[in-house]
This record gives C-alpha cells, sequence and structure tokens, in this order.
C-alpha cells in the first residue's frame, strides 16, 4: 500500500509542477519558475522512493534522493531569497 501512497504523491507533485509552469508562461513570475523548479525535485524524489520502496533491501537509493530534495529545496530558497524583490 505504501507503494501507492508515495506513486500518489508523486502524480500530484507533478501535477503542482505543471500547474505552476503553466501559470509561470501566463505570468511571468520567477517566482513561480523556482517553484515549479521545486516541485518537479520533489516529485522526482517521490518516484525513486516508490522505487526504492519495491526494490526493497537490497538497494539503496537514498543518496540520490537527498541529492533530489536538497537541488529542489535550494532552488525554492534561492527563489524566495534573491528572485521576490
Amino acid at each position: 500500500m505504501a507503494f501507492y501512497v508515495y506513486l500518489l504523491c508523486s502524480i500530484t507533485s507533478f501535477g503542482c509542477a505543471l500547474f505552476l509552469g503553466r501559470a509561470y508562461f501566463r505570468n511571468r513570475s520567477r517566482l513561480l519558475f523556482w517553484s515549479s523548479i521545486c516541485f518537479v525535485g520533489v516529485a522526482l524524489n517521490n518516484i525513486l522512493l516508490s522505487v526504492d520502496f519495491a526494490l526493497g533491501p537490497n538497494y539503496d537509493l537514498s543518496l540520490i534522493r537527498a541529492w533530489l530534495i536538497l537541488g529542489g529545496m535550494a532552488a525554492m530558497v534561492y527563489g524566495l531569497i534573491w528572485d521576490t524583490v
């Protein structure tokens, strides 16, 4: 059941990224761009989490997931600090 929950979370995150990207192309607000990049990172993290859960304890994708979520969150922090002016 956890596999499906992680998969639904990744689908939701990709949906948020798509809606934020579409809003960015309409309004050209840079904060929308950085938010969409963040949600892409969150979605990729959730996909790898579901794959990691499905593969079992033989494989560990936590380092790749950590780098993905770090990149997504760093993009969001960058957008919040430097591009809100």
